[in-house]
């Protein structure tokens, strides 16, 4: 197992899938987040600059902006599900920026996105642990090789960080099986 301070291979190929699938969970709780904030195009701005990143665009400081814009959004919106769908986007648009160290910090950085969602999707069905089940299964079965290939390359993910870190610590465990 790689130590902290170890340098892992990351090609920008895994860069786009990983931002690429950060970007697809987190789509999924845009809606979350314009239902109550309709003007605030910054969740959406950054899942698409992330998109735009896995597509083959470049990784630019726009894209490093939308990923803070977004996350600003989060401490700006009322709702808490719309807090961490706000969270989600921002993680998809900070994917492309993932390092390349043997870091379990790292682990968040893949799996945010995944997370935040979950939460999201959580929150806004009043706490419905079979929604959270099901984003968490979808999220699972959606990660392309890239997000399991460089999760292998990492420590497991970082105890603490809530009921947001026991999903990155339940989905990192899954797709390791």
């Amino acid at each position: 197992m790689p130590t902290e301070s170890d340098e892992i291979e990351l090609s920008e190929h895994e860069l786009r899938e990983i931002a690429g699938y950060a970007a697809d969970c987190a789509r999924r709780v845009l809606p979350v987040f314009e239902q109550n904030l309709p003007a605030d195009t910054r969740p959406r701005d950054a899942i698409d600059a992330a998109t735009d990143f896995a597509d083959g665009g470049r990784r630019t400081g726009a894209l490093r902006q939308s990923a803070w814009a977004a996350y600003r959004a989060a401490r700006e919106a009322a709702s808490p599900a719309a807090v961490d769908a706000a969270r989600a986007a921002s993680h998809a648009a900070a994917a492309a920026y993932l390092h390349p160290k043997a870091s379990a910090h790292q682990v968040k950085h893949i799996l945010g996105a995944a997370a935040h969602a979950a939460r999201a999707e959580e929150l806004a069905s009043g706490e419905d642990r079979l929604v959270t089940a099901g984003t968490l299964e979808w999220a699972r079965h959606h990660a392309p090789t890239a997000v399991t290939a460089v999760l292998g390359r990492l420590p497991a993910a970082p105890p603490g960080g809530g009921r947001v870190g026991e999903f990155i610590r339940d989905l990192d465990a899954a797709l390791r099986a």
